[in-house]
């Protein structure tokens, strides 16, 4: 006898469902069938949150290059001495075309992480696609590490105590395909100071020419993110040219093309997956390709969960994935610590 597979079901609060369905209504608003984004509209919403300064946190926004309006804010938590905390690179979601450091979603995240970790977050801004094509957001990313690499620049903004050479990068979504490849860059950098020793990768956007088993299977069926809407943030970001497919290594980045990183001094990873992400599988393909790379890697499965389900703290997940991070962060920069005492 045949069965009819099942449709899986997510069972979320109201609130939650809400939302994820104005965002789905928000790309399909925002997002054109020719690749390109109605700025407009997608500059109105969500609403742009001025950098926060209460009673837990200080937070203030520094210009990285005024020519290319690339910058980032900063959070310190209050109550902590910087020299004491690790310092978490942060690159927002959106599809590379979307959204930005200060809306209101992330402004709420990386001020919780600043708080609860504690550390200190510089949450980088960069331009967005399809106005920028690659690899603007990723020459970007790797730039936002560089400025931080200059003493004079540190200094500048506040930072001069900030422990650079125990750096953390991390990201959601395109944020999170951004964190592997400005990490990848910095890898092949020579800082004077900066060293980045581990790496947290939430669910990132990742993808191929083939359609997955989770493609297949969750397309349509689960929140938001679809396999129409990833092909359009595709088509958004990618320059015109066959070298540019969906098999391009900065896509697929374990698949045909990808970069060798055996050799690299690539840092521990954190990788989150959630069961009901279309993009499970390829994010599963990176966990393995780092393995066989030789390099450690720790995959945290959040098996009820929807793709960038960090955007929504009103979820118990929210608050694990919280501690799962900072549980990973701190394993690694008090173990840095301990080697730099040591060679001291």
């Amino acid at each position: 006898m045949e069965v009819t597979p099942t449709t899986p079901k997510l069972d979320l609060p109201l609130q939650t469902r809400i939302s994820l369905a104005v965002i789905g209504m928000y790309i399909d608003f925002t997002q054109k069938k020719n690749g390109t984004v109605r700025r407009r509209l997608a500059n109105i919403f969500p609403p742009r949150d001025p950098a926060p300064v209460d009673d837990t946190i200080n937070s203030y926004d520094v210009v990285v290059n005024p020519t290319s309006n690339i910058w980032f804010r900063v959070y310190i938590p209050k109550g902590h001495k910087i020299e004491d905390l690790p310092l978490f690179a942060y690159f927002h979601g959106g599809g590379y075309s979307l959204l930005s450091a200060d809306v209101k979603m992330y402004d709420d995240l990386c001020t919780d992480l600043a708080v609860k970790f504690p550390c200190v977050v510089v949450s980088a801004d960069y331009r967005l696609a399809p106005e920028k094509k690659y690899p603007t957001q990723y020459q970007d990313g790797i730039e936002v590490l560089k400025f931080l690499d200059n003493p004079e620049n540190l200094a500048k903004c506040g930072l001069e105590n900030a422990n650079i050479s125990r750096c953390f990068i991390a990201g959601d979504s395109s944020g999170g395909n951004l964190a592997h490849s400005v990490n990848l860059s910095a890898c092949l950098t020579k800082f004077e100071q900066l060293k980045v020793v581990g790496l947290v990768t939430i669910q990132p956007f990742f993808g191929g020419e083939e359609r997955t088993k989770s493609e297949i299977e969750l397309d349509f069926k689960v929140p938001f993110l679809n396999t129409q809407r990833t092909d359009l943030f595709w088509k958004a970001l990618m320059p015109e040219g066959e070298e540019y497919n969906r098999d391009h290594p900065s896509i697929n980045v374990s698949g045909p093309r990808a970069v060798d990183i055996t050799k690299l001094d690539y840092p521990e990873t954190m990788l989150v997956v959630g069961g009901f992400d279309v993009l499970k599988d390829w994010q599963i393909k990176y966990y393995e390709w780092l393995q066989e790379s030789g390099k450690k890697v720790h995959l945290v499965n959040y098996p009820n969960m929807f793709h960038d389900f960090c955007s929504f703290p009103e979820l118990p997940e929210y608050e694990q994935l919280i501690i799962e991070m900072r549980e990973f962060v701190y394993k690694l920069f008090n173990k840095s610590k301990k080697g730099m005492t040591t060679n001291a």
